[in-house]
């Protein structure tokens, strides 16, 4: 099943460090990190291997405001999980998934943003949000979220990604980083005829330098 038309690779670095704090645009609930960053090695990443979109359906079938949705994960939370855990909310540790072999590209993205902040990277997925779908409005609660910033990278969008958080909304454009409260109710929908592919990944910040994170609770 394709997702991704596939697009030349491209002869700049994959990965643009945050701009400078003077050069973001902040809101209340969202902050521009970055643009113009080089996406094409993410989606030739995509696009030589299509069939990955389907081989866990996991989120979409477990998480109902996720149902319009397909993933490809790179980081999950580490199983089995801890004595005391509800659900992969609350447990801290992640590893690297199987599936994150073939997008080596997109990982060291992540994994490079992390370091660029002095932090520790989480969880990260590629999501595909399908043609008209939506993701209904939730938070994203547990021990694991609160410490941590959510950001998105995105890939795909042609018209642009709408996205509300705690009321308020922006457009994110192609190649565009953000970080954004995933505290505060939130949602996103795809307008458009054609799927709408972000690189959803979580950091925690060195103490001090997060952008939306919570205290710690015991």
């Amino acid at each position: 099943m394709g997702i991704l038309a596939t697009k030349p690779p491209s002869e700049r670095s994959a990965t643009r460090f945050p701009e400078s704090p003077g050069t973001r645009e902040t809101g209340s609930h969202f902050i521009r990190i970055s643009k113009g960053i080089d996406v094409a090695p993410f989606v030739s990443e995509l696009a030589a291997a299509p069939d990955m979109w389907l081989a866990d359906t996991s989120r979409q079938r477990k998480v109902r405001c996720q149902r319009d949705t397909l993933n490809i994960f790179l980081r999950v939370a580490r199983k089995p999980l801890p004595e005391g855990a509800r659900n992969a909310n609350d447990v801290h540790e992640s590893r690297t998934a199987r599936s994150a072999a073939g997008f080596p590209r997109a990982l060291a993205f992540c994994q490079e943003t992390a370091r660029s902040v002095h932090g520790d990277l989480g969880r990260a997925t590629l999501v595909s949000l399908q043609p008209g779908g939506w993701v209904r409005p939730h938070v994203d609660a547990g021990a694991y979220y609160r410490i941590r910033d959510r950001f998105h990278l995105v890939l795909r969008s042609r018209e642009g990604s709408p996205m509300t958080s705690g009321g308020e909304e922006v457009v994110m454009r192609e190649g565009e980083l953000w970080v954004f409260d995933n505290k505060a109710l939130h949602d996103a929908g795809n307008p458009t005829d054609e799927p709408r592919v972000h690189l959803i990944f979580d950091v925690l910040p060195a103490p001090g330098r997060g952008h939306y994170v919570l205290p710690a609770v015991d």
